[in-house]
């Protein structure tokens, strides 16, 4: 697995935190690949590379904001001058949500799929000229497990995800003969911060962690399970625990998981 980011440049997006920062890791101790850092959280994002014992010369920091998308050609090019290509780019940053779609206000589903799926589909655009150009590359977007099924709580982050695998399937198909790699991996309940800072109805963080976020997969498994699946040029890979399972009943008895859902406690 590591032979495979050998030499490689690889730009991971939400690096400051949580899965990405757990990348950061992986790919630290595992390969000696460059990496570029991105987020809104500049500072944070040095502290990540010190921290995962980067050297200067095998990382930079290019800060972005996904809801900026327009900025994107910008950025990319910035990121490319680093070390002149991208060979990964791993589309990780984005925001959850857990309100009721009757209380969600209209913007904070419009904030999600800015996000989500708009400024990662724009930094996806402008990234592949280059990797075009180069003859090589692959994109890794970070879905969800609602990006396959939908849930209470979860409508808006849902519809984003859905977003994310009709455009990134048709990229695939597109990029056939480029040479260029697309894989969507769709984690299940990971031991983040994601449920602290998911937005609420009216757009403020819910501030809490959700029980079945605490008690799911180390985010360091998560990590050496997404790596692995990139190297191995996956084109979806969904990685969890017993929440998997939902997405063999979604394609072979879909009724009976939508009972399970309904039934289910909302977390």
């Amino acid at each position: 697995m590591s032979n495979y980011y050998n030499n490689k440049v690889v730009w991971i997006t939400g690096a400051s935190s949580g899965i990405g920062e757990a990348l950061v890791k992986q790919l630290t101790q595992t390969s000696n690949a460059k990496i570029i850092l991105s987020s809104r959280n500049e500072e944070q994002l040095y502290e990540i590379a010190e921290n995962a014992g980067l050297t200067v010369n095998q990382y930079a920091v290019v800060p972005l904001d996904l809801k900026n998308y327009k900025d994107m050609p910008d950025i990319a090019s910035k990121a490319v001058a680093h070390f002149g290509k991208i060979d990964i780019l791993i589309n990780n940053a984005g925001l959850s949500q857990r309100s009721l779609a009757m209380e969600t206000d209209i913007e904070v589903d419009k904030h999600l799929m800015d996000i989500d799926f708009i400024g990662t589909v724009a930094l996806t655009k402008a990234i592949l000229p280059y990797m075009i150009k180069n003859g090589s590359g692959q994109i890794a977007v970070v879905s969800s497990l609602m990006g396959i099924f939908g849930a209470p709580m979860r409508s808006g982050y849902a519809a984003a995800k859905h977003a994310l695998h009709g455009f990134f399937d048709a990229l695939r198909a597109e990029l056939y003969d480029k040479n260029i790699v697309v894989t969507i991996i769709c984690p299940g309940f990971i031991q983040t911060n994601i449920s602290l800072h998911a937005v609420t109805g009216d757009g403020s963080a819910q501030g809490t962690m959700d029980d079945a976020t605490m008690k799911g997969m180390p985010v360091e498994v998560f990590a050496k399970k997404m790596v692995s699946a990139i190297a191995k040029k996956k084109n979806q890979k969904s990685i969890g625990g017993k929440e998997v399972m939902a997405v063999y009943l979604k394609r072979f008895f879909p009724a009976l998981l939508a009972r399970i859902i309904r039934k289910a406690k909302v977390v």
